[in-house]
This record gives C-alpha cells, structure tokens and sequence, in this order.
C-alpha cells in the first residue's frame, strides 16, 4: 500500500486475541464404608487439564485425586479415602477480537491449583464434605494482521526515519537537574 509519500505493509502476526480469568468454589462428597468419625486431613493432587474454545467461551477439562485421612471406630483407627474427581469450567472471555483467522491457540494457566479449604462429615455422618477454590486464566491467541510503514532505503537509512517529536511540548523544561530524591525526603 502507498499514499505517496509513506509506503505500508500489512503483516501477519500471532497475538493475544481473547482474554478470561474466573475463579471458582466446588463441593465433593467422598463415601466410605467406615463412618469416619473424624477428619484429620485432606489433599488434593495429580492435577490436570486441557482447555479448548466452546462457542463463545473457554472450556476447561480436568481432573484430580483427593485424599481424606480420617479417623472411625470411635478414634481408634485411621483410613485414607482417595477418590479421583472430574471438572468443566466454563471460563468466559472478558474480550474476543473476532479480527482473527480461524486457527485459534488457547492458553490456559491454573493460577490457583484446586485446593482444599475445608473438609468435613456430612450430617448423615457417612460422607465427607470436601470444598475446593480454584483459578483459570485463559488466553486465546490467532493470527491477526498489523499495518506498518515502510522505510524506503530500509532500516539503516536514517535520513528516512520519522520521529515524532510533538509529545515533547516542553513540560520538563522547569525541571532542576540537581535535585535529588534525597531531598524531598526532608
């Protein structure tokens, strides 16, 4: 492309083209055949996911192991309950450039792996409650095209480069070079 005088050229390039974050609560119920009678820990581990753009949203599969170490029989045994759990979160993007091609790349980063905040016994006294806060951050990234202008001997010719110099309007012409940050500190 040329006007004249200044000559453009379009270039494709991948960029950040969408963006999500959402942070999220779930509750999982792990049953035993002991009735715990008390809980005396829990962890969560072997997390993995993948992610993939659904319509107009981000959708995040994964999955979990959760350990229970509990205590039943009255306190006088110990038992550990693992149970593999399973998960979609719909991340929403808080924008999407749609001036994209098609072939999309989504990013997504647990920003907050699944933890455990608080594992209880349910009040029928033969499960636990296990409550889990996690955090997505997504991208999606494309091909988008940028315009730029072309410098006509190329990029060692500085005679045929264009600085803007219109943003400097003086206002650091009543500066003091000698002072110091030291002194306004007194």
């Amino acid at each position: 492309m040329s006007n004249g005088t200044t000559e453009c050229r379009e270039i494709f390039a991948k960029a950040v083209c969408g963006k999500g974050r959402k942070f999220s609560h779930a509750s999982h119920t792990i049953t035993k055949n002991k009735n715990p009678t008390n809980v005396l820990g829990c962890w969560i581990y072997n997390h993995t996911y993948e992610a993939d753009k659904v319509g107009e949203v981000i959708e995040v599969v994964g999955s979990y192991d959760i350990n229970v170490w509990y205590s039943y029989d009255r306190n006088t045994k110990t038992d550990v309950a693992k149970e593999t759990v399973s998960y979609v979160e719909q991340v929403p993007l808080s924008y999407l450039d749609k001036n994209t091609t098609n072939a999309l790349e989504v990013l997504a980063t647990a920003t907050q792996a699944p933890n455990a905040i608080e594992a209880s016994i349910s009040h029928r006294e033969d499960t636990v409650i296990v409550k889990v806060e996690r955090e997505f951050v997504v991208e999606v990234i494309g091909e988008t095209k940028i315009c730029v202008q072309v410098c006509k001997g190329g990029c060692d010719d500085p005679d045929d480069k264009y600085f803007d110099d219109d943003h400097n309007n003086g206002d650091y012409e009543d500066l003091d070079a000698d002072l110091y940050i030291d002194d306004l500190e007194d």
